[in-house]
């Protein structure tokens, strides 16, 4: 009895901990002095003109940053990333829940603060990604199939199908949920299935919510996964493009030790060795198989082409209460070790992030990405006003993706510099120049002085430190209708 009220004390602590690291992480948007980050401020853009489809990603987060900056009446950083702090405290207490129905008060206590302090959600806290639309859903639709397994209801299981898909929405990796249905099927005595009856109606109730995305993708020609086998570079042309990579594989698994924190994932592959040796719980091995083969499949993308250090972030939410589960039976001293070391970063990160103007590490800003992209936005502006130019065209992404968010209320056209062959980003298939100006401000990264006639340059930008430290842009004065300038001739 008294290990029980102790456990239900720890939970209380633990809820608390979620809200009030939450209200923490709020606090920090709304004094960090950064920019939208380019993937940001992109979605910021979708944001404006709903739909059930962008270029490169589903609309879950554009739905969000829409509904964001309208509760507040402002387009600032603060209300475009709002969402993401409260998405991963949901994500928490839904974990919370499923760890509680399976192993008690103090597994669910334990799993909402190694969760909430991972260093990749304290990072996904502060800015926002799909990555975090996704995790809520995803959570609740493991929390659905765990309890179908033992619970046969018919409205749970289309419920299931529905979060699942509506975490679709928010980015494609939830596809890997069936691996790990599938493997927990196939691979466990007994089957982790929740029947023939029930199945169905998850499926059922996944198409219902990933429809939308599915038919606009169709009616687009399937532009957002194109641009998904793009990212995977090796997948279009295999012979040209994959090879053996195995500093991209190092560079790829040693980041996992910062995304779930150096215990936790190291842990997770104590977890792993286990289960092949037949040595985890039923429902301990059904986690793993959600986690362990998204991380495996990763690596092998690393390994083969190049993969990012998010793309397995999904794993570590049934990862989070498979590596509670097997600490608190075997080294529960670890997940104190672990907790005082996430719980540290998971602290300083709002308070780094409010110096991110003049925090360095040697003589670089740390947080250089979400610095001075404002500030030459700022710059071109003015610059085009001062010529008399009413349009900016440019290539670089990172440029124009600031420039319609910096400039939204300038009154400027901000258009992309079109070029040969499809569009390589959603401002080239969105936004490209169709040389209706009479004058435009043309950013060119670099020096070349444009083929046009009388361009004359009206700025030259050479930042030191910031997202543009190193580079060089330099904005011209060129006719509207300058051949170069439409991409049918040389600068």
């Amino acid at each position: 009895m008294a290990d029980r009220k102790e456990a239900t004390h720890l939970l209380g602590i633990a809820i608390a901990a979620v809200l009030g690291l939450t209200l923490w992480r709020v606090w920090g948007l709304a004094i960090a002095p950064t920019d939208l980050f380019v993937d940001e401020a992109q979605y910021w853009l979708w944001s404006r003109t709903p739909d059930f489809g962008y270029f490169s990603k589903p609309p879950l987060i554009a739905w969000a940053i829409g509904g964001a900056t309208a509760l507040g009446g402002s387009d600032a950083p603060f209300w475009v990333r709002l969402p993401a702090p409260l998405f991963h405290a949901a994500t928490a207490f839904i974990l919370m829940a499923l760890a509680r129905g399976a192993f008690g008060d103090r597994a669910a206590a334990w799993t909402g603060l190694s969760y909430i302090t991972m260093p990749g959600v304290a990072l996904g806290a502060a800015v926002i990604s799909t990555d975090t639309m996704l995790f809520p859903f995803f959570a609740a639709a493991l929390f659905g199939w765990v309890g179908l397994l033992s619970r046969p209801c018919a409205p749970c299981a289309f419920l299931t199908g529905l979060m699942l898909g509506i975490g679709f929405l928010g980015k494609y990796a939830a596809l890997y949920f069936w691996i790990g249905a599938a493997l927990g099927a196939l691979l466990l005595r007994p089957p982790a299935w929740p029947g023939r009856h029930l199945f169905p109606l998850v499926l059922g109730g996944f198409l219902l919510a990933a429809a939308p995305n599915l038919i606009w993708n169709v009616r687009q020609g399937g532009q957002t996964w194109q641009h998904t086998l793009d990212n995977a570079d090796w997948v279009r042309d295999p012979a040209g493009r994959a090879g053996l990579n195995f500093d991209n594989l190092l560079e790829f698994v040693a980041a996992q030790f910062g995304i779930f924190g150096p215990v936790l994932f190291g842990v997770l592959i104590w977890a792993g060795l286990r289960a092949l040796r037949g040595r985890a719980g039923r429902l301990e091995a059904l986690l793993l198989l959600f986690a362990i083969p998204v991380i495996v499949l990763v690596s092998g993308q690393a390994l083969i082409s190049r993969a990012y250090a998010n793309w397995a972030a999904v794993a570590y939410l049934p990862g989070s209460v498979a590596v509670v589960v097997l600490l608190l039976a075997r080294a529960r001293w670890l997940l104190w070790v672990s907790l005082a070391i996430n719980g540290a970063v998971a602290l300083a990160l709002p308070v780094a992030l409010a110096r991110a103007d003049s925090l360095t590490l040697g003589d670089r800003l740390v947080f250089a990405r979400l610095i001075g992209r404002s500030g030459l936005s700022a710059e071109l502006i003015a610059a085009a006003r001062a010529a008399g130019a009413e349009t900016i065209v440019a290539e670089n992404r990172d440029v124009l993706a600031d420039l319609f968010y910096t400039g939204r209320d300038s009154g400027l056209a901000f258009r992309a510099r079109p070029l040969a062959g499809p569009p390589a980003n959603h401002y080239a298939a969105a936004h490209p120049y169709a040389g209706d100006a009479a004058l435009v401000l043309w950013v060119i990264e670099g020096a070349a002085q444009p083929a046009c006639p009388g361009a004359a340059p009206v700025l030259r930008q050479a930042p030191t430190d910031g997202a543009y430290a190193g580079k060089r842009f330099t904005a011209w004065a060129v006719p509207g209708d300058c051949p170069a300038l439409m991409g049918t001739a040389g600068r």
